[in-house]
């Protein structure tokens, strides 16, 4: 007798991939949701700054000039020149955002190319980009940001420069200690032995395994790299005047400290807020993209 069975199988659901792992770890840490929050606004309202009908943050006026919180017209009060603090805090989030993450983006791709190269290669390869990258290391990084960009002048431009070759290093330091590790795996040995070129095993089997560490390490970057900015404005080697930029407001705003307190404040909380909140991403970050968790 034939025994007919009316099991059907279970056809088990298609795992995750490694990112969708991610972002749902990510979104069950509120922390760094909140964080993520904030962030967002700060970009988009500095982004479409110009449709918020904020007034002109470079128009000032003598006779308003330290105008207090809350005065009629001026929800934050304004600065030394007269020039409503909420458009100046808000446009300035364009330039100190920007200059703030973008030398971190920078140094990721060029940072991590070299290592890579350096840790794969390895040999003379490795001896020659590594000696370079210790050279920049002698110098602390605030140092070295002060030095360049007072060598190349003050300027959006030159901080930039500036700031990504401050960060080139430690990105380049953990790309080479990640693909060291990496190289001398079974995958990897197998890939060479099947003929795949250098090139290929980079790109196919090196890149994918040690792209997320070089990418979290980077990430707790920029909250350094804002507050950096942020110091060479200060110093008045970053943005030029009259540009809108939280540290450069800082440093006009110095006078006012006696007259008004809150006004002097507000680029310096603006500052402290957004890079605390960058950092607490960057640890929830780090935590999602961890899958021993």
């Amino acid at each position: 007798m034939v025994q007919v069975t009316t099991d059907i199988p279970v056809v088990p659901p298609a795992e995750r991939g490694y990112w969708s792992g991610v972002l749902s770890r990510l979104r069950r840490d509120p922390v760094a949701m909140v964080c993520l929050a904030i962030l967002s606004a700060l970009v988009l309202s500095a982004a479409f700054a110009p449709w918020l009908g904020l007034a002109d943050p470079y128009r000032g006026s003598m006779i308003a000039r330290l105008a207090a919180p809350g005065t009629p017209g001026h929800l934050l009060g304004t600065d030394e020149q007269g020039r409503d603090m909420l458009a100046r805090l808000i446009y300035g989030g364009r330039l100190t955002l920007f200059i703030g993450l973008m030398p971190v983006v920078l140094a990721f791709f060029i940072g991590g190319t070299l290592g890579i190269i350096a840790g794969y290669v390895g040999g003379i390869t490795n001896t020659i980009i590594m000696r370079v990258v210790d050279v920049f290391f002698a110098f602390p990084s605030v140092l070295l940001a002060i030095a360049i960009s007072g060598a190349l002048g003050a300027g959006v431009l030159n901080s930039l420069v500036s700031l990504t070759i401050v960060f080139i290093p430690p990105v380049t330091r953990v790309a080479e200690a990640v693909t060291s590790g990496v190289r001398s795996l079974d995958y990897i040995d197998a890939a060479r032995a099947s003929g795949a070129n250098a090139l290929t095993v980079i790109r196919v089997h090196v890149i994918g395994n040690v792209l997320s560490p070089i990418f979290v390490y980077a990430t707790s970057l920029t909250s350094v790299c804002m507050i950096l900015a942020a110091g060479l404005s200060f110093l008045g080697i970053g943005v030029r005047p009259p540009e809108p930029e939280w540290g450069l407001m800082l440093n006009t705003l110095r006078s006012a400290i006696y007259v008004n307190p809150w006004l002097a404040a507000l680029p310096g909380v603006m500052i402290f807020a957004t890079s605390l909140c960058l950092n607490l991403l960057s640890d929830g970050l780090r935590s999602a993209m961890n899958v021993r968790d």
